[in-house]
């Protein structure tokens, strides 16, 4: 154990009590029929270029809700269920549209009739747009439309490389996540339409596909993967190693997309650039350290000049029991791994153990439930229900550290029923959304349909005052104006405007 992590064993109390946490949720709209809702992003819920909490994903039909970094949980949920509320209030007010509760998406059209985000004729905006069009290109737009949460997360006084320590026992322990709170074991057989899958029927209707003992389809190799990405085996080791191996897929042209171009004869454009990554947010991950970053400032930058300041954890299904994707208890369990990455020994990563982490992730996502499972350790086999366990036992004295601070047993309750989750695989989201969609004739489309219409209603049905619906129409109100301001100072054509942004220089 290092010398650096021996003085972040006992957290302070007021490092334990300024423990923030954020929330960036996705989901899809759809219509009441449960098909994607085709219509452009309303123009009632703001600009999504510039709104502070309701924004949109890849694409125009996919929300993205986010919460300021909150000192307490509670609070954080309110403020994630006040967003939820006036979406679904305006929604209501504009046909009937909902949230699809699930993170695998619903029916969906063709690959091409999958409207991209868009966010208005600014250069910053127009690049988001073509951003989005390059992931079609690179990945197909279906594979765009899953949604997740992230759950950003940070302590004070920690350094960067106590966050990269952190990153690397979140990477070795995220099958613990992946077991506890997957909640995408079957998905609509137009989701791997035309793909190679190793998926099952579920029932003789043929309206689901599944794997029995599955937990996160999402996260297994059908869903946020990338063959070109494969290549990178991005060490966790420090800022700077890290920083470089992202400079490198950011600037390093790649055969398959320099065939696509950057433009096409038409002079459209196709994508960002034809590097690995067009972008740092191009680079898939079950956690990502994140630095604030400046108007018209490259991420990659930012973390250069300015550290490590959260972490964003990216491996979370939504949870299609809970009207806003997320329970309370669930996020007291994260702060207390999270707080157990931070501070027990992190030794460096090496290319054989990235390799492991991959290994048992695809394993957890695909197969978790299955009795007596092995993944690897240290390159030797061991039970995920020992591994598993042995990890939350060690969670408990931070537990209990949480609660003497907040003066509650919450911590200590969320990792307990963790605990018993872990022992009674049946118990797990996973297997309850099985078990669920037995009663709808094992239909995914069916229960996911049932779920995000029980989640309107009971948004819909809570006390909604009449100053917190001004406050959001407001909010909408000066975003639009934002974006307007925006248009208006423009000055450079937006090809010099691309060329700027993707050098070389604005790297760091």
């Amino acid at each position: 154990m290092t010398a650096l992590q021996k003085k972040m064993i006992a957290p302070t109390l007021e490092q334990l009590t300024g423990m923030r946490r954020g929330i960036e949720k996705e989901g899809l709209r759809v219509l009441p029929s449960g098909s994607l809702a085709l219509t452009p992003h309303p123009l009632a819920l703001g600009a999504a270029l510039t709104h502070p909490h309701i924004t949109t994903d890849y694409s125009e039909s996919q929300i993205e809700l986010i919460t300021g970094a909150r000192l307490g949980v509670q609070e954080c949920l309110d403020e994630l269920t006040a967003i939820h509320q006036f979406v679904y209030h305006t929604l209501q007010a504009q046909g009937g549209e909902m949230l699809w509760v699930s993170s695998m998406p619903c029916g969906l059209p063709t690959d091409e009739t999958i409207p991209l985000a868009r966010y208005g004729s600014s250069n910053v905006g127009r690049a988001k747009s073509v951003y989005r069009m390059g992931l079609g290109h690179r990945y197909g737009r279906r594979m765009q439309t899953i949604s997740g949460l992230h759950y950003n997360w940070s302590l004070p006084g920690v350094t960067s490389d106590q966050y990269f320590a952190l990153i690397r026992n979140f990477r070795r322990h995220a099958f613990v996540l992946l077991y506890l709170f997957g909640a995408s074991p079957a998905l609509c057989p137009c989701f791997v339409q035309g793909r190679d899958h190793a998926l099952q029927p579920l029932g003789d209707s043929g309206a689901s596909l599944y794997l029995p003992h599955a937990t996160s389809l999402r996260m297994g190799r059908l869903g946020y993967q990338s063959d070109a990405q494969a290549s990178l085996a991005v060490s966790y080791n420090g800022l700077e190693g890290y920083a470089n191996s992202l400079h490198e897929a950011l600037t390093q042209p790649y055969p398959a997309y320099e065939a696509v171009g950057v433009r096409n004869p038409g002079g459209d454009y196709n994508q960002l650039a034809t590097s690995l990554l067009q972008i740092e947010n191009e680079f898939y991950g079950t956690i990502r350290p994140k630095r604030t970053v400046r108007t018209g400032e490259r991420p990659l930058h930012a973390l250069r000049e300015r550290g490590v300041e959260y972490v964003e954890v990216r491996l979370m299904d939504l949870d299609p029991f809970e009207s806003v994707g997320i329970a309370a208890q669930t996020m007291r369990f994260l702060d207390v791994f999270l707080l157990h990455c931070l501070l027990s020994d992190s030794p460096p990563d090496t290319p054989a153990e990235i390799a492991q982490i991959k290994h048992n992730q695809h394993l957890t996502a695909e197969r978790g439930r299955e009795p007596g499972l092995t993944l690897q350790r240290q390159g030797q086999p061991v039970a995920l229900a020992t591994w598993g366990a042995d990890i939350l036992a060690e969670c408990a004295p931070l537990a209990a550290a949480l609660d003497a601070a907040h003066a509650t047993d919450a911590y200590s309750v969320a990792l307990q029923a963790a605990q018993a989750r872990l022992a009674q695989p049946e118990s797990t989201p996973s297997a309850r959304v099985l078990q669920e969609m037995a009663a709808q004739g094992n239909s995914f489309n069916a229960f996911a349909l049932q779920q995000s219409v029980r989640a309107r209603d009971a948004l819909l049905q809570q006390p909604w005052p009449a100053a917190q619906q001004q406050h959001f129409e407001a909010l909408a109100r000066e975003s639009i104006a934002a974006q307007k301001a925006i248009e208006a100072a423009d000055t450079l054509a937006f090809e010099d405007w691309r060329q700027r942004y993707v050098a070389v220089e604005e790297l760091g």
